[in-house]
């Protein structure tokens, strides 16, 4: 038992009972958890107790934290660029663009004199200290996220704002490391600026073709998947060490380039975010605690002073910058205070700035200035909770008393989906598409129905379901959202899915149409339009055959008056919360009616996408008007129950003919439901409108016929 520990073993064990309870015991007490690991490196690390070294046994070369550290650093930047919203950033890009130049701006030409002059450091960590007042963390965005204010302009504002800033800040970073190997000559910046170039052209348009080429053929390999991310991270590293700047810039450009790839409600995406913040980010964290040295705070007055200097100006220079947002834009002191307690709290890209400066052999600066950003970290994270919280409450008054609350057209909705299949093989773009449309917020958002005929072999059917649905659950096991398996049997598979789904209250029922099936089930009698004469929720048949990172648009067909259906505030919710997780566009061939309703449900969900629309009175038109086919579209078409008001001629055949028109697109045929107790007959059980509905089609097809007959050839 010789201090530092030697054993690996128990090294790594110590670490990760540090990482399981310092944020529990620290939450208590309202401590955020990152200061909690930070605090937990500072007790064990050699200037504290001396539990463990920087380096454990790297003369044998057993455990190295600053490996695992060099890990969380570059997880940190990376997370930051994946997790970035780049389609709240195009909504209110101007005002962002005013806020991160103030955020960023502000600190910098007030803090490099004071770092200058106040605290006597060199030019050179003058400019990086400041630099490092111009970052923000929003640590508080959970509190925003609480009160439902994620798609407030203020916070919005504040969002976008972190991508500019950051960036900017990570290009100053770049110029001072580089600067250290050399005068900052022309040669220098022709080096530097044909580096950077070879990197972007690497990065942004060979690493987003290899990346989609290898999502999509290996699309059910998810460990294979999150191996690949981990690849493409720390090679985008080291190339951008090799062209001369800090390796976490290579890391946040390689968020940047996958984030479309990657959507945010994704199993991938849940992996990438658990496994970091589970452990490589907190060694990060706690590595930084090893290198606070707390007793030169007892050596004198001066270490005391740069920690307050630093935290008091990284404070007042984000409230001014948030005071000039309110007065050039004419906001509220609810609002400035929100802005102002997202972008005050200092965390991840401060700690990457400062360790880099450091850590990496440049000297540029000491421990007291280490010291000072470990207290500035904690303070600015403190304060930002307790603004962000008063702040949001006012801001949620304010909004409720100026009658700014919108209603959610599917807000009482319980949003629950139900998904047909009996095995995963073949199903899982199935379930990944269930996953991709489901609200997470929603608990318990997902189950799946394996029904079976009920037939002298029913039971033994049954237990060999339990095992599909143990596969079908692992699959699903990368998402945190519970899913619900359920084994049922009855006289077919249509009337199974209609009783399931009545006993769970589902509104959706998704299942796989795929062409390959469609002959059987049409010999045997289960097609989609018995499904739909026994079961009235909205039925989503898919012909999902491509993996959703193939996507380049989703191309939404809609009869006239399909507004009007009941149930269109529905599905239009769900295929704008796919868009926005694959961040590609939609285009609606509908009427204006159409449009202009498709924009308010999207509005009233807090949903934005981009979605153009082309005007059309009929769904034949659409083959007139899509005149630039791709295989990668693809196509949603909006159909209608016979009876329902957006029902027509067209809508039976328009499905057979995207079928043979389209037959390398996958397609998603979409039936609203109809809620049958709002039937003025529905009381009376020998009384069926079905059959003269299907009367009068018959005769609007035979109209429609003959006057196509007598129609004059142009």
């Amino acid at each position: 038992m010789q201090l530092p520990l030697k054993n690996p073993v128990l090294v790594f064990s110590l670490l990760l009972l540090i990482i399981l309870l310092s944020p529990i015991i620290l939450r208590k007490i309202r401590i955020p958890g990152i200061i909690g690991l930070i605090l937990s490196g500072i007790l064990i690390g050699p200037h504290g107790f001396g539990l463990i070294g920087r380096k454990a046994m790297d003369s044998q070369g057993y455990f190295d934290i600053e490996l695992f550290s060099t890990i969380g650093l570059l997880y940190i930047m990376f997370i930051a660029g994946l997790e970035l919203d780049l389609n709240e950033f195009k909504k209110y890009y101007k005002k962002s663009i005013a806020f991160g130049s103030l955020t960023f701006f502000v600190p910098i030409l007030l803090g490099y004199p004071l770092c200058l002059y106040g605290l006597g450091l060199s030019q050179t960590a003058s400019w990086l200290t400041a630099s490092m007042f111009a970052t923000h963390t929003l640590v508080a965005y959970p509190i925003i996220s609480k009160y439902g204010l994620t798609k407030n302009a203020a916070v919005a504002i504040t969002v976008g704002g972190t991508i500019l800033t950051d960036t900017a800040v990570l290009i100053i970073l770049t110029v001072i490391s580089s600067s250290t190997e050399g005068d900052l000559d022309t040669a220098f910046w022709v080096r530097l600026l044909t580096s950077l170039t070879i990197f972007a052209l690497i990065m942004f348009f060979m690493i987003p073709r290899i990346a989609r080429w290898f999502f999509s053929k290996l699309d059910s390999e998810k460990n294979a998947q999150y191996i690949f991310v981990l690849s493409i991270v720390f090679f985008a590293a080291f190339l951008a060490e090799v062209a001369g700047v800090e390796h976490i810039i290579g890391a946040f450009v390689a968020g940047l380039v996958l984030n479309r790839l990657i959507p945010h409600n994704s199993i991938l995406m849940n992996r990438v975010e658990f496994i970091g913040n589970t452990l490589f980010i907190p060694f990060f964290l706690i590595s930084v605690g090893m290198v606070v040295d707390y007793k030169v705070f007892f050596t004198g007055s001066w270490p005391l002073i740069i920690a307050g200097v630093l935290t008091a100006f990284a404070l007042f220079s984000k409230w001014l910058a948030a005071l000039l947002t309110q007065l050039i834009f004419r906001m509220t002191g609810a609002e400035r205070q929100v802005i102002f307690g997202l972008s005050s709290s200092h965390a991840a890209a401060t700690l990457a700035i400062i360790m880099v400066g450091y850590n990496d052999g440049h000297g540029i600066l000491d421990i007291n200035v280490v010291n000072g950003t470990v207290v500035l970290i904690l303070f600015t994270c403190l304060t930002a909770s307790f603004v962000t919280e008063n702040a949001g409450k006012r801001l949620l008054i304010q909004i409720s008393e100026n009658g700014e609350v919108e209603e959610m057209e599917t807000k009482l909705r319980n949003k629950h989906l139900l998904v047909s299949m009996n095995e995963l093989k073949g199903n899982e773009s199935l379930l990944d598409f269930a996953v991709l449309i489901s609200d997470p917020k929603v608990i318990n958002p997902i189950s799946v129905a394996s029904v079976y005929p009920n037939n002298e072999d029913a039971e033994n059917m049954i237990r060999k379901s339990r095992k599909s649905l143990e596969e079908i659950v692992k699959h699903y096991s990368g998402h945190e959202t519970k899913l619900n398996t359920i084994a049922t049997i009855d006289h077919n598979l249509s009337s199974g899915i209609a009783r399931v789904s009545k006993e769970l209250v589902t509104d959706i029922v998704v299942l796989n149409d795929s062409r390959k099936m469609n002959l059987l089930k049409r010999i045997v009698g289960d097609d989609r339009a018995h499904l739909m004469d026994v079961c009235e929720k909205t039925i989503f048949f898919c012909q999902l055959d491509k993996p959703s990172v193939s996507y380049e648009r989703i191309l939404v067909i809609c009869n006239r008056f399909a507004e009007l259906e009941q149930a269109f505030p529905l599905w239009v919710e769900r295929i704008l919360r796919l868009s926005k997780q694959l961040n590609i566009s939609v285009e609606l061939y509908a009427t204006q009616a159409t449009y202009e309703r498709w924009l308010k449900v999207a509005e009233s969900n807090r949903i934005l996408v981009t979605t153009k629309c082309v005007e059309i009175e009929d769904v034949d038109d659409f083959f007139l008007l899509h005149a630039a086919r791709s295989e990668e579209d693809l196509i949603v078409f909006a159909g209608a129950r016979n009876g329902g008001v957006s029902h027509n001629s067209n809508t039976d055949s328009f499905p057979s003919k995207i079928e043979k028109g389209y037959s390398e697109n996958d397609v998603i045929l979409i039936y609203p439901g109809q809620n049958s107790l709002e039937n003025i007959y529905g009381s009376y059980d020998d009384f069926d409108a079905a059959a003269l509905s299907k009367g009068v089609e018959a005769i609007q097809k035979i109209g429609k016929e003959v006057g196509n007959i007598f129609k004059k050839n142009p």
